[in-house]
């Protein structure tokens, strides 16, 4: 009854707004850009760089949606989020119902609403996009704005959960992935405990991401909410170490959702990485944003003058951006192909031009070169030209033969990817992987053992946030379902 009433009142809601202002005026509207800070002053600290909209710019933005019969906008959102919904209620003024809608579907909205890649998700599916040739509605700076607007008005809702029904069930990892499998879990009404293997809260959001991208304490309140759901998250404990998975059954969990994501860095394997300096992007992101080797902690991180992340990467946008706020003098992107192949977010790109990095499109790096203690000094670059598209659709690298360039540099981060942590896979008999690594799961995101879900990264072997979180939700409705089958 209560759900019908609400839909009626939107209903009246939406044709009250489509009186009050006309799709030709909507239309007209151009779309909202986000303030920043200033890059000269932003590349020295950690604070973040975009610094959201104003009540009147939200307003004014939601006022750009059509509100259209099919929102095209929804088929492009991994974890199905009532775009117009919310959107409308904004429009309206409603911001803290915005809000309440987006926690409907989604765990994590201030997270994604910075994160976020809606320029190839919602936004790309946005009418204005497919159809009328404008810049598309910027769904992702309202969604920060609800969020935002939720968590400082101290106002937070909690979204319903159902009466428990006395079924435990245990996360791995409290990343993306874990959270929002957690959150539907609960709203589910089951007993959900989080294992986290670190000591912080929140997985690669933490470790993974500079403060500057996405600040501490807007992960933590959202953490705050899904704990008040109900969940229980308990941190230094590594599944398959700390606690085995016959130790969990035996404690009376009934299902289990691997989310321990891809922590193992990659490498090029050629000579001189193994000298003092090079380091990957996982190792240097984590002693910086988990624990404080920026802040001379007791972890401490090198930090070199001449700096060279070597990917193309949103985590390589990150640790270049993070070396130049560390002092670095020349903080250098060596990338294999061109910009316009780059896999990073237009936004990080554009950021990290304003902050003085300086980017070495077709150049890729075959050997590092060190002096007499072992310290990297040196390294050298073989110029490339693009040939042929590969299986990405990307088009690939080709050497110029005899082209190579020597340029000196005293460290080296290496961020070309991640492989998926082993260990969860290892601990468990009867879980197949597939020759990657990556844990063999069905359409729904079941493992080769029916009680154990898995998502994220240790899945797809490296991805977005949403991606990951989108995949929390579909295995927490694919798990409850098997869990009511009686085949369990």
């Amino acid at each position: 009854m209560t759900e019908n009433r609400a839909n009626t009142r939107n209903a009246t809601w939406r044709e009250q707004l489509r009186k009050s202002i006309t799709n030709k005026q909507r239309t007209a509207i151009s779309r909202v850009h986000m303030h920043e800070l200033d890059a000269n002053y932003r590349n020295h600290n950690n604070e973040e760089v975009n610094m959201g909209l104003t009540l009147e710019e939200a307003l004014t933005e939601a006022k750009r949606c059509l509100d259209c019969p099919t929102p095209t906008c929804m088929s492009g959102c991994p974890v199905s989020i009532d775009i117009p919904s919310f959107v409308k209620n904004i429009e309206r003024n409603e911001i803290l119902e915005a809000a309440s809608v987006l926690k409907q579907t989604s765990a994590l909205p201030a997270v994604c609403g910075r994160v976020c890649p809606q320029e190839k998700q919602c936004e790309a599916s946005c009418i204005y996009t497919q159809k009328l040739g404008k810049e598309a509605v910027a769904i992702g700076y309202l969604e920060r704005f609800a969020a935002d607007f939720e968590r400082e008005s101290g106002q937070a809702s909690i979204p319903a959960c159902a009466p428990t029904n006395d079924i435990k069930i245990a996360v791995v990892g409290s990343g993306p992935a874990g959270l929002s499998f957690a959150g539907d879990m609960a709203k589910r009404g089951y007993q959900v405990t989080v294992f986290e293997a670190l000591h912080e809260i929140g997985g690669v959001l933490k470790y993974g991401i500079p403060e500057f991208r996405l600040p501490n304490d807007v992960i933590d309140v959202e953490i705050e909410n899904i704990k008040k759901m109900g969940v229980e998250i308990i941190t230094n404990c590594i599944v398959g170490k700390t606690i085995t998975y016959e130790e969990l059954k035996e404690e009376g969990f009934k299902g289990l959702f691997v989310a321990s994501g891809a922590g193992l860095p990659r490498f090029m394997n050629i000579s001189g990485e193994n000298l003092i300096g090079v380091m990957s992007s996982n190792e240097y992101l984590t002693r910086i944003n988990l624990m404080g080797a920026s802040r001379d902690g007791d972890t401490p991180v090198l930090s070199g003058k001449n700096v060279a992340i070597i990917g193309g990467g949103n985590t390589a946008m990150d640790a270049v951006r993070t070396a130049k706020r560390l002092g670095a003098n020349r903080a250098m992107i060596v990338y294999r192909r061109s910009e316009h192949e780059m896999p990073a977010r237009i936004e990080e790109i554009k950021h990290a031009k304003e902050e003085g990095i300086e980017f070495l499109t077709l150049h890729n790096p075959i050997e590092y070169l060190g002096d007499e203690r072992g310290h990297v000094t040196t390294m050298r670059l073989q110029k490339m030209e693009l040939g042929e598209p590969d299986e990405s659709g990307r088009r690939s690298p080709v050497e110029i033969p005899g082209a190579i360039e020597t340029i000196d540099v005293d460290t080296v981060i290496v961020s070309i990817g991640v492989s998926p942590n082993p260990l969860v896979p290892s601990s468990i008999q009867g879980l197949s992987v597939t020759k990657w690594g990556t844990l063999v799961v069905n359409d729904d995101l079941q493992t080769t053992i029916p009680a154990i879900y898995a998502g994220g990264d240790i899945v797809r072997g490296g991805a977005t946030v949403i991606l990951a979180m989108g995949d929390g939700r579909k295995a927490a409705a694919a798990m409850d379902e098997y869990l009511h089958s009686g085949s369990c």
